[in-house]
């Protein structure tokens, strides 16, 4: 070791101060397995030396130096190769002329690494070159591919298979090229340093579906059974291409869905779910689903997936449908109104499908039907009979709904037609009906006695009674006036009624009797047994009178009966009349009890006059009745 230490820095100063010993050999050269090589040198050595028998040589596998037994490849004094070397290689050079070329046959892949020359001058003039040649074995050829290709840009591969065997010249087929869109192919050979390469170039324009398509080099040598394949997978490099979504979907209220998403790209996208600005997913794949849970109206809308790489970027929409029965509608609030004032009655509300509106009042049609997530009833100049509940109904395939307000309408009072005065037995009894809202007040004013009367007191008894927007009030005169017409009482009667809206007043009838001096309702039997009774006294005191008078028979007329009667109705419905035509607004039907409590009873008056007959009639309820007067 040591002298081959002391060796290599004298063999060095020798060469950097004379440089005498050199060489050249290609520091890289291939050829493919089973095919040979030829690997070419030269060397230089001092002009000083002479050799003596001959310049001898030796090419060593990986080592230059002897001394660590590097495996021989050819050595011109002997045939002692390393088994490996056996019969494969040969000197093409002439030593003598400092030509030390050698060639490798049959070559294999363990015939790849570094090969140095040793030169044998004679004597100690011995000298093994640093520089070495290192062999590839290649079992395929070599592709040039671009570090990126992408797509739709022109695009070069190169197939190179090395050309240093004399006796085998290869040839180069591109494979695969069927589906490529017009490929352009051009050949050539290098030779650089006494080596040689031989190529074959490919030129198309790759798109998208070339992406992972198969694509070969096959090089083959004539004459031969050697065929060396290299086969590649394009990778293209392309933008989003297509973006597939579900198609647009409804889903009901409180289900769940499930959007996927697919985008056709190189390489692999960043694909994000938005939901309008919002971005609720996102991950770096070829598909993203988003899936949702108990879905609510507020979901509904237009959900996009986005795709993106470095290339580009593409998204495509879906738009979601939510079904959902109609909301519990929003309506005005309940209202008080004046008389003539105009009204908008609001109804909102939110469905889909789109819902249907109807408005109605007390249960009826109270206008047109409408679709849609608004309606608005427009009543101009309210009426009295415009007073009630409204609702607005909602509903679709999937539900209804509904809400309710109320309208009352507040206007000046009204008389009702039950409002007169009736003789009773007392006297005269005046009532008065009047409906308003609010409820009106009631007075009853005498004007020939300058009296209002607002309250019972000795001489007239008041009554009053309220029930909803309707007011009954009564008096009874006890004192019996009398007049020579005998048209009606004694004293004129005005009733006034008033409320917040207005005020109003009338004079009240005396509602006559026919002058018969009858007033009672004994039902259709009863009525004709006093009918007879009442012609069978008529005629006894007749008789009585011819018999003392001798006059002959003659009628007799009661003169100024004291007449009494009271107003009389079948049932307490029949005072519960309309103000107006098409109104819902009735007077108290408790009056019309206290009314017929007046009615049970029968009287005979006779103020001397001789009657010479009966009477009988039918009151204006159509009852049969009879009543005699007489003093």
């Amino acid at each position: 070791m040591w002298c081959l230490e002391r060796l290599i820095p004298l063999l060095l100063i020798i060469s950097d101060a004379n440089s005498q010993w050199n060489i050249w050999v290609p520091r890289d050269i291939s050829a493919m397995a089973n095919s040979c090589v030829v690997i070419p040198c030269s060397f230089m050595y001092p002009p000083g030396i002479r050799p003596a028998r001959g310049v001898h040589g030796i090419w060593y596998f990986g080592q230059p130096y002897p001394q660590l037994f590097p495996p021989v490849v050819f050595k011109s004094l002997t045939d002692v190769v390393h088994e490996s070397f056996k019969g494969r290689t040969k000197l093409l050079g002439d030593l003598n002329q400092r030509n030390c070329t050698l060639l490798i046959g049959n070559l294999g892949t363990e015939h790849s690494g570094r090969y140095y020359f040793r030169a044998d001058i004679g004597g100690a003039n011995k000298y093994s070159y640093p520089d070495f040649a290192e062999l590839k074995v290649l079992v395929q050829p070599n592709i040039d591919i671009p570090e990126e290709i992408v797509s739709d840009n022109s695009l070069e591969l190169t197939c190179y298979v090395p050309d240093n065997c004399p006796d085998m010249t290869p040839e180069i087929q591109w494979i695969y090229t069927d589906y490529l869109p017009d490929p352009e192919f051009s050949s050539d050979f290098i030779e650089e340093s006494n080596t040689a390469v031989l190529s074959n170039t490919l030129r198309f324009t790759p798109r998208p579906m070339h992406n992972s398509q198969l694509l070969g080099c096959r090089v083959i040598y004539p004459n031969t059974t050697l065929v060396y394949e290299r086969i590649i997978s394009l990778d293209v490099k392309y933008p989003p291409r297509s973006v597939w979504v579900n198609v647009s979907s409804e889903v009901m209220e409180g289900s769940s869905v499930t959007l996927h998403c697919e985008v056709d790209s190189n390489p692999s996208p960043r694909i994000a779910w938005l939901f309008g600005e919002q971005e609720l997913l996102w991950d770096t794949a070829t598909n993203i689903s988003l899936s949702m849970d108990d879905i609510t109206p507020e979901q509904e809308g237009v959900y996009t997936c986005v795709g993106d790489n470095s290339f580009g970027i593409m998204n495509t929409s879906l738009y979601l449908t939510v079904k959902y029965p109609p909301r519990e509608p929003i309506v005005n609030d309940s209202i008080t109104v004046v008389e003539g004032t105009s009204l908008a009655l609001h109804c909102n509300t939110m469905g889909n499908p789109t819902p249907t509106l109807t408005w109605l009042k007390d249960g009826e049609l109270a206008g047109s039907i409408t679709a849609g997530q608004l309606s608005v009833l427009d009543i101009l100049e309210v009426t009295p009979q415009q007073t009630g509940q409204y609702r607005c109904l909602v509903e679709n395939e999937h539900g209804r709904a509904s809400a309710s307000l109320n309208i009352t309408v507040e206007y000046a009072p009204v008389f009702l037609e039950e409002s007169k005065c009736t003789v009773v037995r007392e006297g005269v009894q005046c009532v008065c009906v009047a409906v308003g809202n609010p409820e009106p007040t009631i007075e009853f004013y005498l004007p020939d006695l300058n009296i209002t009367i607002n309250e019972t007191d000795n001489r007239f008894n008041f009554y009053t009674h309220s029930d909803g927007h309707t007011s009954t009030a009564m008096i009874k005169l006890r004192e019996k006036g009398e007049r020579t017409d005998n048209s009606g009482p004694a004293v004129n009667v005005l009733c006034n009624i008033y409320n917040t809206y207005g005020k109003e007043n009338v004079l009240l009838e005396l509602q006559q009797e026919k002058k018969y001096m009858m007033a009672v309702i004994v039902g259709t039997i009863g009525g004709v047994a006093v009918i007879a009774f009442i012609i069978a006294a008529v005629r006894y005191v007749g008789q009585n009178n011819k018999k003392e008078n001798g006059n002959p028979r003659q009628e007799v007329v009661l003169e100024n009966p004291a007449l009494y009667y009271s107003a009389v109705k079948k049932d307490k419905q029949n005072l519960r009349k309309k103000v107006r035509e098409d109104g819902d607004f009735q007077p108290v039907g408790s009056m019309a009890g206290k009314e017929k409590q007046e009615l049970n009873y029968a009287a005979l008056e006779f103020i001397g006059a001789r009657p010479s007959g009966g009477a009988s009639g039918r009151g204006d309820d159509g009852s049969n009745y009879t009543e005699i007067k007489a003093k």
